[in-house]
């Protein structure tokens, strides 16, 4: 069976127009059988429910402490980072490698 989801703008009326036609006849032989028995009626749709402006903000302060409480513990674990600074000699060292690395490399190349 189709999805009403499914269905065209053409078959929804004639679905809608078949159970007006349905319930019409189900009346009418309710009225000459003289039955006690109810017409089979369409649920209605849930009603959503709303919140209030206070719950929905108690429920953003828990999620705001939650969250704090998370950092907060996160941080309390790791040490302050320290600076790093590279001296004058490591520096003069580091250099002298690179431009060996270099000139190797234009040397091989020749």
């Amino acid at each position: 069976m189709n999805s009403i989801a499914d269905l065209s703008v053409k078959q929804l009326r004639q679905v809608i127009n078949l159970k007006v036609k349905i319930e019409a006849l189900e009346k009418k032989l309710n009225q000459l059988a003289g039955s006690t028995a109810k017409p089979v009626a369409a649920k209605a749709p849930k009603k959503r429910r709303k919140m209030s402006a206070a719950g929905k903000a108690r429920i953003v302060a828990a999620l705001k402490a939650r969250w704090a409480k998370y950092k907060a513990s996160k941080q309390a674990g790791k040490p302050a980072k320290k600076k790093f600074t590279m001296s004058a000699a490591a520096k003069a060292k580091i250099s002298a490698a690179a431009k060996a690395r270099w000139a190797k490399w234009k040397a091989a190349k020749k």
